[in-house]
């Protein structure tokens, strides 16, 4: 059956260029994409208060005879698109849903389609389309009387016109039986996110035979539109004014009353009812509407503001040039907004459907994990895939391998300069509290001695030390215990540093879950499973160190070479030091010139001072000779330790094994409902993912058309 459509009379003069219905057809797909709900697109559309004449006005613009009866046109946005075509005749009507629909929802609005054979089936269509929409009377006795949804009926034919039109529902005065306050609110609500735009045309009509400051489209397009550069008014029923105000209206639409618009007014004269009732054409609609404003003749009437055709004329060209304004921009927003999607979508982290999807999705996470952390040990920072190592600082540093020498150096600097019990300083040098990182995390507190009490301390130890040994010597067990209460704040400094390796490393381990993982409910879990191996590692690095600090607690030995060069040089540092003493004692002549040896009273002065220089107790000597050994041994000790401490407590189990932490062989190893617990997306996620792909399929297609 062949379609039959209204042809509209201005004929293919009206018709723009070839570009300009490729770009209405253009903005029309990526509307039908629903891009409009995300982005202003370019349109025109048509309101008016109820009962201003917007249905017929609408009529003649398009050339659709929508139904008049309750109107239930009007309980939805209707979108019209004219295509005009020779060799083709169709009426397609389908739904475009609101983006505040479910996605059930939108699935049941989306499948709605309909051919029409000619126009007597469009109350059926609107009718149906109500019903889908669930609007209250249509099928439901409770719910909005209203709806967001579109609409849209396209009409490809001999209709003269390349145009898109919306046509909104009528803005209600005051509630009735039938319509409520909520139902005022949504229309008004509905009105205003179509007149807030601002790429929309907004064809206001105005009835003649109401004061145009009193209608309400007049005051919300004000409202959006304060300088009247997007709105053209429309004027309908001038047949019904009052005899003898005509000057008043002719006024209004010659852009001439207070109330003035950039893009004017239109004058319309639509056919009564009775007109049309008695089957009265387009063309005698149109020699009619002409007539009448001929007896206007004395208003002086702009004729490119009078009847439809001039208006058909004016929104075609006004609709074209519009969008070709307003195309850049919705590129660019398109593509803006693209981006945004596409990094939320990125910010869901991959899909995973089944447990191979998900133990897939954790190996390559692993592996990412287990690349970057030996990255960072083996000290390579040109990491491939990101700028991770780009920026760090003290404290907070992803360059692992650089933290963990700054920490071991400032441990080994600490043990050497502050690490002991006492500490001798010279009677010229002044004492001062001063304290690092590592002092503040313990107890004791170095002690700042004299040589004098240096020495008293050796001595009571010795003391109470003594065994069989004959004056002179000393038990072994002196030098134990002197490097025992020497060495005894080394437990809490290692302890210190330990705890500030582990810090640097959990903090490291966090940047890195921070940098692979992107769900923040898949990285706690995923954190869980590293903190309970790294508490392994934690409990093995402290019993390390426990051990450590126990070998150090027994019997001293050594066979480091050093400690015999340490005892030679104390030995050799106190003989020059009697030397020293002795030649003070000694005659010089008036050149500063030893002459000892001249005489053999001079000799012997010599050998007196020297002898005076030899310690006659026996206990002292003793002492001397053990603190000696303490020192020689500290230094020996202290530098073993702070090795051990480095290589045997953190390389060996905390730094070397963090690759391994979270491995390909872990997930390899986990359960299939480990994987689901662990990393298996949740339904609002896959709910969230599926709206975000398929508005960044949209937006990916409406860029593809708007480039074609």
């Amino acid at each position: 059956m062949a379609v039959k459509i209204i042809e509209t009379d201005n004929g293919l003069e009206g018709l723009k260029s070839k570009k300009s219905t490729q770009r209405l057809n253009q903005i029309d797909r990526i509307r039908e994409f629903g891009v409009g709900d995300h982005i202003s697109l370019p349109q025109l559309v048509v309101c008016g208060d109820q009962s201003a004449g917007k249905s017929s006005a609408l009529e003649r613009i398009t050339g659709i005879p929508f139904p008049r009866d309750d109107d239930v046109c009007t309980k939805f946005p209707t979108e019209i698109i004219l295509r005009h075509s020779a060799e083709t005749s169709r009426i397609t009507a389908t739904i475009i849903p609101t983006s505040a629909r479910s996605e059930p929802d939108k699935a049941l609005l989306r499948a709605y389609r309909k051919e029409l054979d000619d126009f007597t089936e469009l109350p059926e269509v609107i009718l149906e389309a109500a019903t889908l929409m669930r609007i209250r009377g249509y099928g439901v006795n409770e719910g909005p009387a209203f709806a967001a949804d579109v609409l849209r009926i396209e009409v490809v034919g001999k209709t003269g016109l390349h145009l898109t039109v919306v046509d909104l529902p009528g803005l209600i005065a005051v509630e009735n039986d039938e319509q409520t306050e909520e139902d005022i609110a949504l229309v008004d609500t509905l009105v205003d996110a179509y007149l807030k735009s601002t790429r929309t045309i907004i064809l206001a009509v105005v009835q003649a035979n109401n004061d145009i400051a009193n209608q309400s489209i007049i005051r919300r397009a004000r409202k959006f539109d304060r300088d009247g550069k997007r709105t053209v008014g429309i004027i309908t029923k001038p047949d019904l004014i009052n005899k003898g105000t005509e000057g008043r209206i002719a006024s209004l639409a010659k852009n001439e009353s207070p109330i003035k618009l950039k893009l004017g007014f239109f004058l319309l004269k639509n056919p009564s009812p009775s007109q049309l009732e008695s089957g009265m054409s387009r063309s005698e609609q149109i020699h009619q509407e002409l007539d009448f404003f001929a007896s206007w003749k004395e208003h002086r009437l702009d004729p490119t503001r009078i009847g439809i055709i001039t208006l058909q004329d004016f929104l075609q060209d006004l609709h074209s040039r519009h969008i070709e304004k307003e195309l850049p921009m919705v590129r660019e927003e398109i593509t803006a907004l693209l981006t945004k999607i596409d990094g939320s979508l990125t910010s869901l982290g991959e899909e995973r459907q089944t447990p191979t999807d998900i133990r897939m999705f954790l190996a390559r996470l692993s592996m990412k994990f287990h690349s970057l952390t030996q990255a960072a040990i083996d000290g390579n920072y040109h990491w491939t895939e990101g700028d991770f190592f780009a920026g760090s600082s003290e404290g907070s540093s992803t360059r692992l391998r650089a933290e963990i020498h700054r920490l071991n150096g400032r441990f080994s600097t600490y043990m050497r300069d502050k690490g002991h019990l006492r500490k001798l300083y010279s009677d010229s040098e002044p004492i001062v509290d001063s304290k690092s990182d590592v002092d503040s995390e313990e107890e004791g507190e170095m002690l700042r001695v004299a040589q004098q009490e240096v020495e008293e301390w050796v001595k009571r130890v010795y003391l109470r030390t003594r065994g069989r040994e004959l004056p002179g010597n000393y038990n072994h067990v002196l030098l134990s215990e002197l490097y025992h209460e020497q060495s005894s704040r080394w437990t809490l400094t290692a302890s210190a540093h330990l705890t500030s390796v582990l810090a640097a490393t959990a903090s490291f381990v966090d940047m890195v879950l921070d940098c692979i993982v992107v769900e923040e409910d898949v990285k706690s879990r995923i954190r869980e499973i590293i903190q309970s191996k790294f508490e392994i590692q934690k409990l093995a690095a402290a019993k390390e160190l426990e051990m450590l600090i126990k070998d150090e607690k027994r019997q001293p030995i050594t066979y480091n070479h050093y400690y015999t060069d340490n005892i030679q040089n104390a030995r050799h540092d106190a003989v020059k030091g009697n030397i020293q003493k002795a030649m003070q004692s000694v005659e010089y002549d008036q050149n500063g010139k030893l002459h000892a040896c001249k005489t053999a009273m001079d000799s012997m002065k010599l050998i007196t001072s020297l002898q005076n220089r030899v310690i006659v107790n026996m206990d002292d000597q003793a002492c001397s000779e053990a603190l000696a050994g303490l020192n020689a041994y500290y230094k020996v000790a202290m530098k073993t330790f702070v090795d051990n401490v480095c290589r045997q407590v953190i390389e060996r189990h905390i730094v070397s094994d963090l690759p391994d932490l979270f491995s390909p062989m872990i997930v390899m190893e986990l359960s299939d409902q480990d994987l689901v617990r662990i990393a298996a997306e949740p339904p609002q996620q896959k709910e969230k993912r599926a709206a975000l792909s398929g508005l960044a399929q949209n937006l990916r297609d409406s860029l593809t058309h708007l480039h074609n």
